[in-house]
C-alpha cells in the first residue's frame, strides 16, 4: 500500500509534465497489479523482460564481483525461482488483457 500511494503522489505530481511513466520492477504480485489498476488506472502497456534463470543468475553472479552485495549461486537461485513463482501470475494477467510486450 505504500509503494502504491508513494507512485501515484509522484504521478500525480507530474502529470502535467509528462506523456507517459515508465515503473520499474512493480507490481511484483496480481494483488499490486490489481490494486493499481484500481487506485490509479489500467497500464496501457506492460514490459516483460524475457530471458533464462540462467542469464538472470550470471548477470547477478557478474555484479555481485562489482559491489559490496555477498550473495552467492544458491541465494541468487532461490531468489530468481521465487520472482517466477510471484510473476507468473502477474504476466498471464496482462496476455489475457493483449497488454503485455515480451522482450527478449
Amino acid at each position: 500500500g505504500i509503494v502504491l500511494e508513494l507512485l501515484k503522489e509522484a504521478m500525480v505530481s507530474k502529470l502535467g509534465d509528462t506523456k507517459g511513466f515508465l515503473i520499474d520492477g512493480y507490481p511484483r504480485e496480481l494483488k499490486e497489479a490489481e490494486e493499481f489498476e484500481s487506485k490509479i488506472g489500467e497500464p496501457k502497456l506492460v514490459f516483460c523482460l524475457d530471458c533464462s534463470a540462467e542469464t538472470m543468475s550470471s548477470r547477478l553472479l557478474m555484479r555481485d564481483e562489482s559491489s559490496q552485495r555477498s550473495d552467492n549461486a544458491e541465494t541468487i537461485k532461490e531468489g530468481i525461482e521465487s520472482y517466477y513463482q510471484a510473476s507468473k501470475p502477474v504476466i498471464a494477467y496482462y496476455e489475457r488483457k493483449a497488454q503485455l510486450c515480451k522482450v527478449n
